[in-house]
């Protein structure tokens, strides 16, 4: 974390309502429903969900799913780092990669290549640049919407869904 005040820690019972708040407050719907769900993944093994305070406020999540739904990924046993976010008003201090650095630490401990997805808007070209930074690669299999793989002549809906999935060696 950026100073001695940040903490990134799992996810626990608390935190759904807290979460959903907190984004709400910017504008965002991420209802309580998704994180309890998260938080019955991560009991059961299949899902870590690091959580970021800083001066002890919520400031951002990462997940890591050890079983990807993206074929590719799951075909090859690579975990994917998803559903990143960090609060808008605790951005660009450091938060985001230091969520980065603890998943990609995990990770390594299981996997030594790392997989990503990344929304290709607008809305996530300060994910594009961090990944591309961090050295993130694309994985050679061009795009894909809600983990199908398109080619020429499909059509998608230019949403959420619509991702570039990246890899990065580990170790």
């Amino acid at each position: 974390m950026p100073n001695a005040n940040g903490m990134i820690r799992l996810l626990n019972a608390a935190d759904p309502l807290v979460f959903q708040d907190a984004f709400a407050a910017q504008g965002w719907n991420k209802p309580a429903a998704q994180y309890e769900k998260y938080l019955a993944e991560q009991e059961r093994g299949e899902r870590v969900v690091l959580v970021a305070e800083l001066d002890g406020a919520f400031a951002g999540y990462v997940t890591v799913v050890w079983e990807s739904g993206y074929a590719s990924f799951r075909e090859e046993s690579v975990p994917e780092i998803c559903d990143f976010n960090v609060l808008l008003k605790f951005q660009r201090l450091g938060i985001g990669s230091a969520l980065m650095d603890e998943a990609e630490r995990r990770i390594s401990e299981r996997s030594p290549i790392v997989g990503i997805g990344v929304g290709l808007t607008a809305d996530y070209g300060a994910a594009q640049v961090l990944y591309a930074r961090r050295g993130y690669v694309p994985d050679g299999r061009g795009i894909s919407h809600d983990d199908r793989f398109l080619v020429y002549g499909d059509t998608a809906p230019v949403d959420d869904g619509l991702v570039l999935h990246l890899t990065k060696r580990l170790r």
